[in-house]
């Protein structure tokens, strides 16, 4: 046997913060070193941030980044490391893992596969690296081979696919396994998406078999740059089978994931391989590094997994782990002094301040109240607070109401707030709407009526429902959270500078349908290790209303639009799939054919007019945080010209 112990970090790094940034890797690698692991696989790009859109193209990035890089060197002493980093080559510039080796550079490979779709938009920035190109720069005065290697470190040999090369059919560790590769790294930038890690377990598990290696996996974790959510979830594979699987959604900086490998068992499970044709020639695009490996010791295999993730709720897990992280950090990266939110009583707002309150639970119980203390000591009077000190003082819910709210919303709102832990606060604003009503009919010369001004005078009170809750964030220096969710945003169902006031819009990814169900969800089990939240049951009972109307027009959301699981069909066949009107008829009426034939065709066209009319509310909502693949922010997932023919000659042959 030939024993080697090889680690995976996740890393909790943002972007342009070199201090941060190398902290992190230090203590990945001293936690690494600490644990006898001898090859280490840090993310891609780790050194700068993944998120670093057009500053990418900032010399001053691309020099300080190689200071980092020049920093943690000497801290790299008999160990293999990959690092990542942006390295500019005939002025192109190119996403690089840098193999360090005992302290000193042993080559750079570049990334040839580039993430372009969704969220990810590395072609503007960077250049493919054409497939079998090797070159030789002067990196840092020392003469470094850069492109298509992989290296032969002490006798094992080790290639690196970087993130998207192991997504694309032709992946480099096919030439790579033809070479004799013994392990195969993957420094990645993967963001969270429901069902993505099965993916990533799949490409990772069949990579180590179909290429007779080993492969390790590392990730980020976290809110990076602001809407990605990292899972983190570091997988080390060994001849098809997972070794380990690092933990998800750590509110720790980083975490590590190692395993002890077998070079000999997987050299021979190659040897025994049929289909297996070696690369016969010299090796050209090998680089050799010494390196002394310790005697180490077989161990079982270690997966990580925690106990949610065998939930039959595993979306609901997810969403909470998820929203919840990406509001920590938001929160300590923006040195906000918490949150507030704009409480209506309603589905969505409930739900934004309940994932406010299970954030600090979930980190409570991950890493402890004193070390939740620790990291958020920027905050006045954290370092005292106890579990429910903290809550209270770092979520503020408000209830704004009007002559056309009920008080079983305000009710609910209370009872909510108070079941979390928030401070709750009630702000009467029906006579500034009466002021402003008044001001207009004076200069009009008329008086408004809800037969002919129905639009503008639901929007007045959603209007001037903004300021107020400003003002407190303002006065808290917290962050204020819009509560609007994916179906509003596809039609516009929402007041822009009202319910869409916001500096972060956690549910705008994820549909109303959905929404509802998590709710109930919420009332009846909660996160596992967390438990429920019972007093949601005051929500869950209501029918979805937004209160602008007089009580007696019984309004509701679904008979203003249409109900939430035909919008949410729609939508996903319009804009996810690209269907023109007729063929999302044509579908959506054997989805739901309980509905009659003329309703559905009203329904598509109210989408598809409203879609097209609101484009210009989608380009001004907060960042949304991303959870599906289905987002609808035009600045990072889903453009739309804001002006356009609207399919009006597609609706008028519907």
């Amino acid at each position: 046997m030939k024993l080697i112990k090889v680690g995976a970090a996740v890393l909790n790094q943002t972007p342009l913060d070199w201090d941060g940034n190398q902290a992190n890797i230090l203590a990945a690698i001293e936690a690494a070193r600490a644990d006898g692991v001898s090859l280490l696989c840090l993310p891609e790009l780790c050194i700068c941030g993944y998120g670093c859109e057009d500053a990418f193209h900032a010399p001053g990035v691309r020099r300080m980044s190689r200071r980092v890089l020049q920093a943690i060197l000497p801290m790299t002493r008999g160990m293999g490391i990959v690092l990542g980093l942006p390295v500019l080559f005939h002025n192109a510039l190119f996403n690089v893992a840098c193999f360090v080796v005992d302290g000193r550079v042993a080559g750079l490979v570049a990334k040839r596969h580039l993430a372009g779709e969704g969220l990810h938009y590395e072609p503007r920035w960077f250049k493919p690296w054409p497939d079998g190109q090797r070159v030789e720069i002067d990196f840092d005065g020392q003469k470094v081979p850069m492109g298509d290697t992989h290296f032969d470190v002490g006798g094992i040999k080790v290639g690196l696919e970087i993130c998207e090369d192991a997504w694309v059919a032709q992946r480099p560790g096919g030439a790579m396994a033809g070479r004799g590769v013994d392990i195969i790294m993957n420094p990645s930038a993967s963001h969270f998406a429901f069902g993505k890690l099965e993916v990533r377990k799949r490409f990772v598990l069949e990579g180590s078999r179909a290429f007779g290696a080993t492969y390790v996996y590392g990730n980020y974790v976290g809110n990076e740059a602001g809407r990605a959510i990292y899972d983190g979830g570091a997988l080390i594979a060994s001849a098809g089978e997972l070794l380990a699987q690092g933990p998800r959604f750590t509110y720790r900086p980083f975490a590590l994931t190692s395993a002890v490998i077998d070079i000999d068992a997987t050299r021979t499970a190659q040897s025994r391989t049929g289909s297996f044709v070696p690369t016969i020639d010299q090796d050209e695009l090998c680089v050799r590094a010494d390196l002394q490996y310790p005697t180490t010791a077989p161990v079982k295999r270690q997966l990580g997994v925690q106990d949610w993730e065998h939930s039959k709720s595993l979306p609901e897990e997810e969403f909470t782990r998820a929203i919840s992280l990406g509001l920590f950090d938001y929160m300590r990266k923006s040195r906000s002094h918490g949150f507030v939110v704009s409480l209506s009583g309603g589905a969505d707002s409930t739900v934004v301040s309940c994932l406010v309150a299970l954030m600090l639970k979930l980190a409570t119980v991950e890493i402890g109240i004193d070390a939740l203390r620790s990291r958020l000591a920027y905050i006045p009077g954290v370092a005292a607070s106890g579990d429910r000190e903290l809550a209270h003082r770092l979520l503020t819910c408000v209830y704004q109401s009007t002559r056309n709210s009920s008080r079983t919303t305000q009710d609910a709102a209370r009872t909510v707030a108070e079941a979390i832990g928030a401070e709750f606060l009630c702000l009467d604003v029906d006579a500034m709407v009466q002021q402003y009503i008044g001001i207009v009919e004076s200069a009009i010369g008329r008086e408004l009526s809800w037969a002919s001004d129905d639009l503008a005078l639901q929007n007045i009170q959603a209007r001037v429902r903004g300021p107020g809750v400003w003002m407190l964030a303002n006065l808290k220096n917290a962050l204020l959270l819009a509560t609007s969710n994916r179906s509003e945003a596809a039609v516009g169902y929402a007041t822009m500078d009202g319910d869409t006031c916001g500096g972060l819009s956690p549910i705008a990814g994820i549909d109303k349908a959905f929404i509802r169900r998590y709710l109930v969800w919420l009332q009846l089990y909660g996160p596992a290790g967390i438990g429920p939240i019972p007093s949601v049951s005051v929500v869950t009972g209501q029918e979805p209303t937004a209160e602008l109307r007089p009580p007696e027009q019984h309004q509701t959301d679904e008979d203003d639009l249409m109900p939430y699981e035909v919008l949410d069909a729609i939508e996903d066949l319009a804009i996810g799939r690209k269907c023109m009107p007729d063929e999302v008829l044509a579908q959506i009426q054997v989805e739901f054919n309980a509905y009659p034939s003329d309703k559905l065709k009203l329904w598509v066209e109210r989408f598809f007019r409203l879609w097209c009319r609101n484009q210009w509310k989608r380009e001004r909502y907060a960042p949304a945080l991303h959870v599906d693949d289905k987002n609808l922010d035009p600045r990072s997932w889903c453009r739309f010209p804001i002006l356009s023919g609207g399919f009006a000659r597609e609706l008028k042959e519907l």
